[in-house]
């Protein structure tokens, strides 16, 4: 499990790194100041760029009192902390009461359930406990959800928003794609979805029946007499172990693919694409300074240049 939780950890470090975007000219080509301009907010008096910090808690607070505007992406972040957070921005005050009261209630029915399954061990406790925590997931779950659409910012463009489709597709898979408008795509990513879920359900499934039936016969006193051996069980415990695994990182990497893909096409789907693709080819000549030419030769060179529009 080690080298699943780095490759998560590293999986969502890169998803973390894809905060600014190229303009684009009106031939549809990105224009060369593209890697070297700034993506500050005007009224940043600051002068940061947003790579220059990913979260600023002072930037935070300042959005909820109104005092600046904040990206969709930060707002999001910090309310997964302070949940919340995105109805004070969007100025949803009469949605806090039932925000803090369902959190408020399922916390502290789970606490008192908890407390009353450890003194009684009793069955039914433990499922309203579950639901209850259940209840709490669900509520900020939920809240996370109604503040990404109700956000507004006259900072950002009117349209499609990357963020929002970001989001969207973190809190639910395929709900990024939906707001793209490109539906299609959405039974592809569930059915990767579901293939890859589905034997992560069988082989652990699996490894815990040949992981319980390994320990049963190896415990002292042990009185098994099932037909299977101490070595048989520990292979398939294993083996079940290890395609689990797999395919938890399958999810994992499917999982954030739609994420990934939500945001990038948020971001083209105004990209001016031109009609006329084509291919030019004819002769050049290539300057004696050109890294191209040839040996290094103090005449120019003759060659070829090849051109694709798109």
């Amino acid at each position: 499990m080690e080298s699943f939780l780095k490759v998560i950890s590293v999986t969502v470090a890169l998803l973390a790194a894809f905060t600014a975007s190229a303009q684009s000219d009106d031939s549809g080509n990105f224009r060369k100041d593209a890697f070297t301009q700034g993506y500050n907010n005007p009224a940043d008096t600051l002068g940061r760029d947003t790579t220059d910090t990913m979260f600023s808690i002072k930037e935070y607070i300042g959005a909820l009192r109104h005092k600046n505007e904040i990206g969709v992406n930060r707002l999001f972040g910090g309310s997964l902390f302070f949940p919340g957070g995105m109805q004070i921005y969007n100025r949803d005050y009469w949605k806090l009461p039932i925000v803090y009261g369902a959190l408020g209630t399922g916390i502290g029915m789970g606490i008192h359930y908890n407390h009353k399954y450890h003194r009684t061990g009793s069955d039914s406790d433990r499922k309203i406990r579950n639901l209850c925590w259940a209840g709490v997931g669900l509520t900020a779950w939920a809240t996370l959800m109604e503040g990404t659409a109700s956000y507004r910012s006259d900072a950002e463009p009117v349209g499609v928003h990357a963020g929002k489709a970001t989001i969207y597709s973190l809190l639910l898979p395929g709900l990024g794609q939906a707001y793209n408008g490109e539906y299609w795509k959405i039974p592809l990513y569930y059915t990767g979805l579901i293939f890859t879920g589905s034997f992560i359900h069988l082989y652990n499934t699996n490894y815990h029946r040949y992981r319980r039936i390994y320990n049963e016969i190896t415990e002292e006193g042990s009185t098994y007499q099932g037909k299977i051996s101490a070595s048989t069980a520990l292979y398939y415990r294993n083996v079940n172990r290890r395609y689990r695994d797999y395919f938890i990182v399958g999810f994992a990497v499917m999982y954030i693919l739609q994420v990934i893909d939500a945001n990038v096409f948020a971001y083209m789907r105004d990209f001016e694409v031109n009609d006329d693709l084509s291919i030019k080819f004819g002769p050049t000549i290539l300057p004696p300074d050109n890294m191209f030419a040839y040996g290094g030769s103090p005449i120019p060179n003759v060659g070829f240049r090849l051109g694709v529009t798109f």
